[in-house]
Protein backbone atom coordinates (compact mmCIF):
# COMPACT_ATOMS: atom_id res chain seq x y z
CA UNK A 1 0.00 0.00 0.00
CA UNK A 2 0.88 3.64 -1.00
CA UNK A 3 2.37 6.20 1.40
CA UNK A 4 -0.59 8.70 2.41
CA UNK A 5 0.74 11.81 2.28
CA UNK A 6 -0.93 14.25 4.91
CA UNK A 7 -2.42 17.57 3.20
CA UNK A 8 0.55 19.19 5.77
CA UNK A 9 3.14 17.74 3.69
CA UNK A 10 1.78 18.53 0.49
CA UNK A 11 0.95 22.57 1.39
CA UNK A 12 4.87 22.55 2.66
CA UNK A 13 6.37 21.64 -0.16
CA UNK A 14 4.08 23.94 -2.33
CA UNK A 15 5.38 26.27 -0.17
CA UNK A 16 8.89 25.45 -0.12
CA UNK A 17 8.91 25.34 -3.95
CA UNK A 18 7.21 28.73 -3.94
CA UNK A 19 9.25 30.76 -1.49
CA UNK A 20 12.40 29.46 -2.94
CA UNK A 21 11.41 31.26 -6.15
CA UNK A 22 10.35 34.61 -4.37
CA UNK A 23 13.57 34.68 -2.21
CA UNK A 24 15.67 34.06 -5.20
CA UNK A 25 13.91 36.88 -7.01
CA UNK A 26 13.31 38.89 -4.39
CA UNK A 27 17.10 39.46 -2.23
CA UNK A 28 20.16 40.88 -3.73
CA UNK A 29 22.11 38.05 -3.96
CA UNK A 30 25.40 39.85 -2.97
CA UNK A 31 24.00 40.84 -0.18
CA UNK A 32 22.41 37.77 1.27
CA UNK A 33 24.08 34.89 -0.74
CA UNK A 34 22.55 31.70 -2.15
CA UNK A 35 19.76 30.83 -0.08
CA UNK A 36 17.78 27.71 0.29
CA UNK A 37 14.90 26.51 1.48
CA UNK A 38 15.86 23.24 3.07
CA UNK A 39 12.14 21.91 4.73
CA UNK A 40 8.96 23.63 5.70
CA UNK A 41 6.66 22.64 8.43
CA UNK A 42 3.14 23.76 8.26
CA UNK A 43 1.01 23.09 11.49
CA UNK A 44 -2.54 20.95 11.12
CA UNK A 45 -4.83 24.25 10.90
CA UNK A 46 -2.21 26.37 8.47
CA UNK A 47 -1.86 29.30 10.90
CA UNK A 48 2.21 28.85 11.03
CA UNK A 49 5.19 27.46 8.94
CA UNK A 50 8.35 26.97 9.89
CA UNK A 51 10.53 27.65 7.41
CA UNK A 52 14.39 26.36 7.50
CA UNK A 53 16.80 28.12 5.25
CA UNK A 54 20.65 27.43 4.70
CA UNK A 55 22.85 30.28 3.07
CA UNK A 56 26.24 30.24 1.15
CA UNK A 57 28.17 33.24 0.59
CA UNK A 58 27.36 37.15 0.50
CA UNK A 59 28.35 39.99 2.57
CA UNK A 60 26.37 39.23 5.52
CA UNK A 61 26.37 36.26 8.29
CA UNK A 62 23.67 33.86 9.94
CA UNK A 63 21.84 36.74 12.14
CA UNK A 64 22.00 39.04 9.30
CA UNK A 65 20.24 36.61 6.98
CA UNK A 66 17.94 35.27 9.38
CA UNK A 67 16.47 38.99 10.12
CA UNK A 68 16.35 40.13 6.68
CA UNK A 69 14.33 36.85 6.15
CA UNK A 70 12.09 37.67 8.94
CA UNK A 71 11.20 41.27 8.47
CA UNK A 72 10.73 40.10 4.68
CA UNK A 73 8.15 37.74 5.69
CA UNK A 74 4.73 39.67 6.03
CA UNK A 75 5.60 40.50 2.25
CA UNK A 76 6.37 36.76 1.46
CA UNK A 77 3.34 35.62 3.10
CA UNK A 78 1.73 38.30 0.77
CA UNK A 79 2.81 37.11 -2.40
CA UNK A 80 2.64 33.76 -1.38
CA UNK A 81 -1.28 34.09 -0.72
CA UNK A 82 -1.76 35.22 -4.43
CA UNK A 83 0.58 32.49 -6.08
CA UNK A 84 -1.40 29.92 -3.84
CA UNK A 85 -4.85 29.39 -3.72
CA UNK A 86 -5.65 28.83 -0.12
CA UNK A 87 -8.05 30.32 2.72
CA UNK A 88 -5.58 30.80 5.10
CA UNK A 89 -1.88 31.23 4.27
CA UNK A 90 0.09 30.35 6.78
CA UNK A 91 2.39 33.09 9.09
CA UNK A 92 5.93 32.27 8.05
CA UNK A 93 8.52 31.76 10.92
CA UNK A 94 12.12 31.93 9.34
CA UNK A 95 14.65 29.61 11.25
CA UNK A 96 18.54 28.76 10.19
CA UNK A 97 18.93 25.14 9.57
CA UNK A 98 22.45 24.09 10.93
CA UNK A 99 22.58 20.05 10.13
CA UNK A 100 24.88 21.21 7.57
CA UNK A 101 27.16 22.90 8.86
CA UNK A 102 27.22 20.10 12.08
CA UNK A 103 27.38 17.21 9.72
CA UNK A 104 30.37 19.06 8.16
CA UNK A 105 32.19 19.61 11.45
CA UNK A 106 31.26 15.87 12.57
CA UNK A 107 33.31 14.66 9.15
CA UNK A 108 35.88 16.89 10.07
CA UNK A 109 36.30 15.60 13.60
CA UNK A 110 36.37 11.75 12.37
CA UNK A 111 38.97 12.46 10.03
CA UNK A 112 41.14 14.19 12.53
CA UNK A 113 40.58 11.08 14.32
CA UNK A 114 41.22 8.68 12.05
CA UNK A 115 44.76 10.79 10.95
CA UNK A 116 45.66 10.66 14.62
CA UNK A 117 45.17 6.98 15.42
CA UNK A 118 46.84 6.19 11.86
CA UNK A 119 49.92 8.92 12.11
CA UNK A 120 51.54 7.45 9.40
CA UNK A 121 49.37 6.32 6.72
CA UNK A 122 50.16 8.74 3.65
CA UNK A 123 47.31 10.27 1.95
CA UNK A 124 48.34 9.05 -1.27
CA UNK A 125 48.11 5.59 -0.68
CA UNK A 126 44.50 5.69 -1.68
Amino acid sequence: MAREFKRTDRVGAQIQRELAELVRTSFDSRKIGMVTIQAVEVVRDFSHAKIYFTFLGGELDQRGVSKMLKQAAPRLRHELGQRMRMRTVPELHFVHDESIERGSRLTSLIEQAVKSDHPDHDENDD
